[in-house]
């Protein structure tokens, strides 16, 4: 008896190490994944408000918190530009900062405009691309059509933020922003871009922005 307690002991003494291992994984996947698990409920609820006949003003608060939490705008509106963004003087890069992040929830709220039953379907695990990682998720019609969306998350000190969607898991948000941004920009001069945000900016929002 003595002789089985003795082998078995080194079994038993080993299943900790595996469980808080497994613990670890899971929770390290739904930690990357909770910046798209929170604005998915949070473009359904724009979604539901927008049907039930809330303002923009009323979804655009509600939804603002959430993009700010769940993206990292500064990093993405630093891309976008390119690498004309560090001659734009302080000023306007401030500037910029407040019109991106209005023209990124404001184009949000008007793309998710109605509820007729869709669903978000986050796939389980991501992908790794260098340092970053890459979160799926599967717009989901009441018709069944599919419209799939992917998610590169980044670190962000303690936490992951998203820093580029992938329509389809192709065409990058980012890259589009990019081309667009980048004729708008003069060595040392944002004032196009700037013009142009806030023309986007009240005719995403009807006017109740101005930019």
């Amino acid at each position: 008896m003595k002789r089985r307690i003795l082998i078995a002991a080194p079994l038993l003494a080993a299943l900790p190490l595996v469980v808080p291992s497994a613990r670890a994984a899971a929770t390290d996947a739904a930690s990357i994944a909770a910046p798209v698990t929170a604005l998915d409920r949070a473009l359904i609820t724009t979604m539901k408000s927008a049907s039930a006949g809330a303002s923009f003003m009323t979804r655009y608060t509600a939804l603002k918190p959430v993009v700010e939490q769940s993206f990292n705008l500064p990093v993405i509106l630093e891309t976008s530009a390119g690498l004309l963004w560090s001659q734009i003087p302080p000023a306007q890069q401030t500037e910029l900062q407040t019109l991106f992040t209005q023209y990124t929830v404001a184009s949000y709220i008007s793309s998710f405009s109605g509820y007729g039953g869709q669903k978000f379907e986050t796939l389980p695990g991501s992908r790794s691309v260098g340092a970053s990682r890459v979160v799926t998720t599967d717009l989901i019609a009441p018709t069944g059509h599919k419209t799939k969306l992917a998610y590169v998350m980044s670190p962000a000190g303690a936490t992951w933020k998203i820093t580029d969607v992938l329509f389809e898991g192709t065409i990058s948000k980012v890259a589009t922003q990019r081309s667009d941004f980048g004729s708008l920009i003069e060595p040392g001069n944002a004032t196009k871009l700037i013009a142009a945000l806030k023309q986007k900016v009240t005719a995403l929002s009807g006017g109740a922005l101005h930019g």
